[in-house]
């Protein structure tokens, strides 16, 4: 059973709360079938997903452009994109079947500010204001990938886990050769009654 939706929803997505809506059914319909989502996942499907991606929204460069690399389901890439209207998202994902859900779902929604890439992030050739990724890789691996999508002053954004801080030091010499400095990694949520969300964040100097 679908879980009920969480007053930090209606807090996030303001205006864009029935979009968001709609995106929560569509994946509660089609996610499981689809191999998008685990069978467990409608438990939580608000809290854990919906809500955990559109934490970002905040951190959306309005007008920019920005790469969901691994896009998979839509999250964060999808949901994003129906929070901030005004920014262009390219979703980048290499597996076919995900590739046409997330073609599916965005012209369901009337998505007119996203485009859906099959690829791999080393292999688009196209350049962003800020990358964004959930669940893809760990930092040793993600961060070069997603490198040649930017340029100076452009900036990555990946939703981690509690290891986080592992990550970034395992990931040391790799941060260094990406020209990234000081790394920061932000909690999010906590101030809007949602469960805290971990956000590596680094700008390429």
């Amino acid at each position: 059973m679908i879980e009920v939706e969480p007053v930090a929803a209606a807090k996030l997505f303001g205006d864009r709360i029935e979009l968001a809506r709609q995106y929560t059914a569509d994946l509660a319909e089609h996610g499981e079938i689809l191999g998008l989502i685990g069978p467990q996942e409608l438990a939580r499907l608000w809290s854990r997903h919906v809500v955990n991606c559109g934490l970002l929204a905040p951190l959306i460069r309005r007008g920019g452009t920005v790469a969901d690399v691994g896009s998979g389901a839509g999250l964060p890439g999808l949901v994003l994109a129906l929070a901030v209207p005004e920014t262009s998202f390219t979703l980048i994902e290499p597996m076919e079947r995900r590739v046409a859900w997330l073609s599916e779902e965005s012209e369901r929604l009337g998505l007119e500010n996203v485009t859906v890439l099959r690829a791999r992030a080393e292999e688009t050739g196209i350049a962003v204001d800020q990358v964004t990724a959930r669940a893809v890789s760990a930092l040793r691996t993600l961060v070069p990938n997603c490198r040649g999508l930017l340029s100076v002053g452009g900036e990555m954004l990946f939703l981690k886990g509690a290891s986080v801080e592992d990550e970034i030091a395992a990931a040391r010499k790799q941060l260094l050769k990406a020209g990234l400095r000081d790394p920061e990694v932000l909690v999010l949520g906590e101030e809007i009654g949602a469960e805290p969300t971990r956000v590596f964040r680094a700008t390429v100097v």
